[in-house]
């Protein structure tokens, strides 16, 4: 059910109506201006946070225009408010716990709106620590099923230092080690693999196993926290 969580957000991404494309583009600024700001270089070749942040915006097609204008911003350029990341931990139903990662210029906007999603749908917002000790930062990379052999690109991953690979129908979710994500995917490209997506996660090493249904009830929450204009990511225990 987790991987098919993952597959189905990418579909969701990729067939995006115009309003919710601009919304999704508006995120991927924020976190780009972030990690700018924390890197202290606009530069992707000298700044590894914001080359994985402009990766996964360039997948969704974001323009080259929003990627620089939201560079500018982060290196203070820009105007306006300026915008910090907030990670939220929490509890939905069934024990599953929550990572949520929020881009905000109004923190208290921000957790009131967290807090309402997660207590509609049976959560609670935890304190900080409460979660974030079971969850380690990982690389993530989604090959399609596109018609390589896919056979040959699981060795190629684990000969480049993979740590696991998930495999359904849809294709493969392959872990790596942060700085091995790069490398990976375009070791990978060269082999012929096409990639659907690729980026930092945070990975439960705590997984909670659910029934079919209860899965479905935490990914109807999850949708819910990622479609606020302030939450850029969310992490569960079902990983």
């Amino acid at each position: 059910m987790s991987g098919h969580s993952k597959w189905s957000t990418i579909k969701r991404a990729k067939g995006a109506t115009d309003a919710k494309r601009a919304v999704l583009f508006a995120k991927h600024s924020k976190k780009i201006s972030i990690a700018t700001r924390e890197g202290g270089s606009g530069d992707p070749t000298h700044n590894f946070k914001l080359r994985v942040e402009i990766e996964k915006a360039r997948a969704q097609s974001m323009p080259n225009d929003n990627i620089d204008r939201a560079i500018r911003k982060g290196l203070g350029q820009g105007g306006g408010a300026v915008i910090e990341e907030v990670i939220y931990e929490g509890y939905g139903p069934f024990g599953v716990a929550f990572l949520i990662e929020t881009a905000t210029d109004n923190r208290n906007r921000t957790v009131q709106r967290v807090k309402n999603i997660l207590t509609k749908h049976g959560g609670s917002l935890g304190t900080q620590g409460s979660t974030a000790w079971q969850f380690e930062t990982v690389g993530q990379i989604m090959v399609e099923n596109s018609g390589s052999d896919m056979g040959d690109l699981q060795i190629i991953a684990i000969e480049n230092g993979a740590t696991d690979i998930e495999e359904s129908s849809d294709g493969l979710i392959i872990t790596t080690a942060p700085d091995k994500m790069i490398p990976s995917v375009e070791l990978l490209q060269k082999n012929g693999a096409k990639i659907a997506s690729s980026e930092i996660v945070r990975k439960s090493n705590q997984p909670t196993e659910l029934t079919a249904e209860q899965a479905l009830k935490i990914m109807t929450l999850t949708e819910q926290l990622e479609e606020d204009e302030d939450v850029v990511a969310v992490f569960t225990s079902i990983n």
